[in-house]
C-alpha cells in the first residue's frame, strides 16, 4: 500500500467522513459509478463489506496548528506565484483572492504536504504490514488549528507457519501409460479419417454411416416446429446415435423410406429434446464408409515435419508426458495449497478477497467477450451474484497467496533481475508491444512489482512441489 498515494486521493475533505464499511472508498474507487471497458464492452457491479474487522488497524494523528499555518502559507504563496486571474498581474494576485478562488486545492495540498510522511511514518510505527487503501472517517483541516485524522486500514495478520515443511499432498507419477499413448494415437487416426460411399448393393449395418434426411414432429405439442435435416450423417450403432434410430436404420438400403418413433431420455444434451417423443420420417440418401489412414511413414509425412512413424510416436509421446507433467502438478499444487490454508487457519483482509474477485471478474468477462457477447448482454448481467458465486474461491486464493509470501520468506527465495526480463520478454510478445513501452507502462501502473510477487509466488510453489515425496 503506499500511503502516499491514498490520502492523496481521498475524498475531498468536506465529504471525507465516510464510515469504516462504506463500500464507496474501497480501493480509493468510487463503485457506485464503476466501469469497466473491456475492449467495447462495460459492466457496473457493487462490492460488498470493504474491510474485515479481525484484520482492521485505526490510526489517530493530530499535527499541531502551527504546523498546519506554516504549510498555507507555503501552499498559498506557491498558488500566488503561478496563478493567472484576469484583473491581476502575474504574482500579485491578493492572497484572499487565491484563498477564495483555490480553496479546495490549497486545502488538498496542505494535506498532502502533511500527511503522507507522517501516516507511512505511524503504520511502520505499529509493526505490520498494511493492505489496500486506507479508509479516513475523520478529518478536519484548518487555517490556523490543529490537523485531525483518523483512519482506518486492513494488515495481514501474523500467524506462525512452523511445520510447513511437513504439510504434503498426494504427488501422482507422471509418466504416460502404454493406454494413454495408444488413446492419442487412436484419436489421432479419428481425426483423419475419410468417410466414402459403399458401392456395393448392401443394407445398414453397425459401423456403417447413413446419410439421410429427415423430418419429425413432438409428439403432443402440434405448435412445436419439425424437427428436420438434411443430408446428416448418422453412425449405425454409434455412441452418439440414440438407439431408436440406429434400431429403425439398421438393414435398411439406399433409396429407402421409413419412419421411426424415438423417446428422448430426459437427460438429452439437446433441451428441447429431452424427455420428448419425436415421431420421424427418414429418407435414406446413401449408405457410407469411415475409413481410417493406415499407420504408417505416409501418415506421419501428412501431419507435419515428421521422416517416419517413428518421429510421429516420438513426438506425441513427448507431448503427452508434458500435458500429463503440466496437470498433474498443477493438481497436486492446489492440493497443497488446500492442505497448508487448513493447517494454518487466519483472516484475510477483505480488501484483497474484492481485488481478486475483481481479477477473476476480469477474466471471465474477456472470455465472455472472446466467445462473443456484446455491451447489451454484458450490461445485464447479475454482478451481485457473479461477485458472490467468486467470493469462496478469491479468499482461498488469498490464503494461498500469503501463505507463499510468508514461505518465500522464510527460504529467502526471490526473483533475479535476468527472470524478470525472461518474463517481460514474452509478455512483450505476447502483447506484441516493445519492451522498452511494456516496461514504462508497468513502471507506472506498478506492475512490474505485481509481476515480480506473482514469480517468486510460483517459484515458491515450485520449490514446495518438488520437496514433496513421490
Amino acid at each position: 500500500m503506499s500511503t502516499t498515494d491514498t490520502l492523496e486521493k481521498q475524498t475531498p475533505p468536506e465529504t471525507a467522513e465516510t464510515a469504516p464499511g462504506d463500500e464507496s472508498t474501497h480501493d480509493g474507487h468510487d463503485h457506485e459509478g464503476h466501469h469497466h471497458d473491456h475492449e467495447g464492452h462495460e459492466h457496473t457491479h457493487q462490492h460488498g463489506p470493504v474491510l474485515n474487522p479481525d484484520c482492521t488497524r485505526e490510526l489517530v494523528l493530530d499535527i499541531p496548528a502551527e504546523e498546519v499555518t506554516k504549510a498555507y502559507r507555503t501552499v498559498v504563496g506557491n498558488y500566488r506565484k503561478h496563478a493567472r486571474i484576469p484583473g491581476f498581474r502575474a504574482g500579485k494576485v491578493p492572497e484572499s483572492v487565491v484563498k477564495r478562488r483555490y480553496t479546495n486545492e490549497i486545502r488538498k495540498d496542505v494535506i498532502d504536504g502533511l500527511l503522507p510522511e507522517r501516516f507511512n511514518k505511524a503504520v511502520a510505527e505499529l509493526g505490520v504490514r498494511p493492505v489496500g487503501q486506507p479508509q479516513v472517517t475523520e478529518l478536519t483541516v484548518e487555517d490556523g488549528a490543529p490537523l485531525h485524522v483518523k483512519a482506518v486500514f486492513e494488515f495481514v495478520p501474523a500467524f506462525s507457519i512452523d511445520g510447513y515443511q511437513n504439510v504434503t499432498a498426494q504427488k501422482p507419477p507422471v509418466e504416460i501409460t502404454e493406454e494413454e499413448f495408444q488413446a492419442e494415437l487412436a484419436q489421432l487416426r479419428e481425426s483423419r479419417a475419410t468417410v466414402e460411399p459403399v458401392e456395393e448393393d448392401r443394407p445398414l449395418a453397425d459401423g456403417d454411416w447413413a446419410q439421410i434426411t429427415y423430418t419429425g414432429q413432438v409428439e403432443g405439442d402440434s405448435e412445436a416446429p419439425p424437427v428436420a435435416g438434411e443430408d446428416t450423417l448418422v453412425e449405425i450403432g454409434g455412441k452418439d446415435t440414440v438407439d431408436a434410430f440406429s434400431s429403425a436404420l439398421r438393414g435398411a438400403k439406399a433409396g429407402q423410406e421409413l419412419k421411426a418413433e424415438v423417446i428422448y431420455p430426459a437427460d438429452y444434451a439437446e433441451a428441447k429434446l429431452a424427455g420428448k417423443t419425436v415421431a420421424y420420417e427418414v429418407e435414406v440418401k446413401a449408405i457410407k464408409k469411415r475409413t481410417l489412414p493406415v499407420l504408417d511413414d505416409d501418415f506421419a509425412k501428412e501431419l507435419g515435419a515428421y521422416e517416419s512413424l517413428a518421429d510421429l510416436e516420438k513426438s506425441i509421446r513427448e507431448h503427452l508426458a508434458s500435458r500429463k507433467r503440466h496437470s498433474v502438478e498443477a493438481a497436486t499444487k492446489d492440493r497443497l495449497f488446500a492442505a497448508l490454508t487448513e493447517r494454518y487457519p487466519f483472516p484475510v483482509p477483505e480488501s484483497m478477497v474484492q481485488e481478486q474477485i475483481d481479477a477473476r471478474l476480469e477474466r471471465g468477462l474477456r472470455a465472455l467477450a472472446a466467445q462473443g457477447m456484446d455491451t447489451d448482454q454484458m450490461r445485464n448481467l447479475d454482478f451481485a451474484r457473479l461477485r458472490a458465486a467468486q467470493r469462496e474461491s478469491a479468499a482461498a486464493e488469498v490464503k494461498t497467496f500469503i501463505l507463499l509470501d510468508r514461505i518465500a520468506q522464510e527460504e529467502n527465495i526471490t526473483i533475479s533481475d535476468e527472470e524478470m526480463d525472461r518474463e517481460l520478454q514474452l509478455a512483450a510478445l505476447q502483447s506484441r508491444e516493445p519492451l522498452d513501452t511494456l516496461k514504462v507502462r508497468l513502471t507506472q501502473d506498478g506492475g512490474l512489482a505485481r509481476i515480480r510477487e506473482q514469480l517468486r509466488r510460483e517459484k515458491t510453489a515450485s520449490v514446495l512441489y518438488e520437496r514433496l515425496p513421490a
